[in-house]
């Protein structure tokens, strides 16, 4: 806990530990019932991730919401432990977030391929477009080629979705295709 703490912080004996525990308990589940009735976020990601105790023979599925509103500002919508990224999963907590008052279906959502999270989606906001994560793109195309490759691959991707205006991705989308065929 000194990582949190500080180096410097004071008797962090097993009873005050249990006490701050004790405590981050209580913040936790008043943010996991807050009323969202007034949150709109024009898109949200989403992802699992998989989280392994030493002590464990499996690891644990963290499915995460993050959102950002027309604002402009990103926000944790909601996390929970799931099974895998089943929809069943995805579906309880997209049904939790819209039992406390979210009830704006975002425009768009990002995701990973995940099926599980598109399925539960499309009940839960059926208007939503979906998109899939270019992180997660990029990752699955250079686990395909040498390695020798990656480095000017991802430099190429990268002018893609990076570009200002679809006129130019589309240009960078063929540079890429007469390179790498």
């Amino acid at each position: 806990l000194s990582a949190l703490l500080g180096k410097d912080a004071p008797n962090l004996s097993p009873s005050v530990i249990a006490g701050l525990k004790a405590d981050w308990q209580v913040e936790y589940e008043r943010w996991q019932r807050r009323d969202l009735s007034a949150r709109r976020y024009v898109y949200i990601w989403a992802d699992g991730v998989y989280l392994q105790d030493r002590m464990e023979d499996h690891s644990e599925c963290m499915l995460v919401l993050i959102g950002n509103t027309p604002e402009g500002k990103k926000e944790l919508i909601g996390f929970q432990v799931g099974v895998r990224e089943s929809a069943q999963s995805w579906r309880e907590l997209l049904i939790d977030l819209r039992q406390r008052g979210l009830r704006i279906a975002p425009q768009l959502a990002i995701g990973d391929g995940a099926l599980g999270f598109w399925k539960a989606l499309d009940e839960a906001f059926p208007g939503t477009r979906h998109q899939r994560c270019w992180c997660h793109k990029v990752s699955n195309v250079l686990d395909k080629v040498a390695k020798s490759v990656q480095g000017p691959m991802k430099n190429d991707l990268r002018n893609i979705y990076l570009a200002p205006h679809r006129a130019e991705a589309e240009t960078a989308i063929d540079v890429f295709v007469e390179k790498y065929h």
